[in-house]
Order: C-alpha cells, then structure tokens, then sequence
C-alpha cells in the first residue's frame, strides 16, 4: 500500500470529486494531478522520516493535528484555513518553495496539467496526504503506538518494498538533483 491507495480508497471518492469541482478539471485529471503531487509528497514525508526525530515529528503531527478532517470533509478544501495547512504541511515536508515549483513542475509535464493550476492544487493535496495518513493511522479508537507507526510509515515510503526507505529517498534525491 502507498499514498495513492490510501487516497483513491473507494470511501475517499466524494473527496476526489470534491478536489475536482474545486479546480475545474475532471475527476481523471484531478486523479492524476493527485497521484503526481501525492508521490512528491511521499518522497519527501520518506526524507523527512529518515532520523527519529523527524518520525517523531510525523508521528506527532499525525496524533494531534486532526488531518483526518480533510478527507472526511472535502468541503474544507476551498477553505482559506486549509490552504494556509497545507503550505505548512510543504513547509515541514520540503523546507522551502523551490522544491515546491519543481515538484509542480515536474507534475506538469506528467499530467498536462499547467504548472500555475498545480501550484494551487499542492497545498490541498498536502491536507490529503496527510488527512489520508492520519486516517489510516489514528481512525478506530485505538491509536497505534509510535513503534507500530514507524512501521506503518516504513512501509509506505519504502517504494521498492527493500525494508529500508533510504535507498528511495537517495534514488529520489539523486533525480531530483540532475533534472
């Protein structure tokens, strides 16, 4: 299971129809757009979640930042509150605004979509992501423990299924630096 699958879960689809009335496209463009800028996401959520203080702080977010609300309540997404979330989701995850536009950019060319629409899907995207995961961690009433989490997470962001998510991330940097 990725980012993706938990995104385009069957009980997240008012979400991608919302997301896609939100922006003016479709519901396969909006599909795309999401996969494209959720894989982004992820990888960065993988770098991020190298050093156990950075899983931590996933960990944490995850626990108390009521993400889940995103995806249970997609009219959120055209929230101003959701909007300004989800660039501190991409402040946390990518540090600054450059591997931002790249990430859009990228994004364009995989999709056909413009960069400047993309650049206003990212944040709500983030929201997604982090909603989905919060989710698939915190729902039920038994919140996991943070070993169980760093499990969950291990696997998540470990896209060659290796055990290890370090590979990914330096294959991932390793692109990013000679595109």
């Amino acid at each position: 299971m990725n980012i993706t699958d938990l995104l385009f879960d069957k009980s997240n689809s008012d979400s991608i129809s919302t997301f896609a009335n939100q922006f003016g496209v479709n519901d396969t463009q909006a599909k795309d757009a999401i996969s494209s800028l959720a894989k982004s996401l992820s990888r960065g959520l993988g770098a991020q979640t190298q050093s156990e203080k950075g899983m931590g702080g996933l960990f944490d977010a995850l626990n108390t930042g009521k993400h889940s609300r995103y995806i249970d309540n997609p009219s959120l997404f055209g929230e101003e509150s959701t909007r300004n979330d989800g660039n501190d989701i991409l402040g946390h995850i990518f540090g600054n605004k450059d591997v931002s536009r790249h990430v859009t950019k990228r994004a364009s060319k995989e999709t056909g979509l413009s960069d400047s629409l993309l650049k206003k899907m990212l944040p709500i995207v983030a929201t997604m992501v982090m909603g989905a995961l919060g989710k698939k961690m915190m729902g039920g009433n038994n919140a996991p423990s943070r070993q169980q989490s760093t499990g969950f997470l291990t696997k998540m962001f470990d896209a060659d299924n290796d055990g290890s998510m370090i590979d990914d991330v330096l294959g991932m940097a390793f692109k990013m630096a000679f595109k």
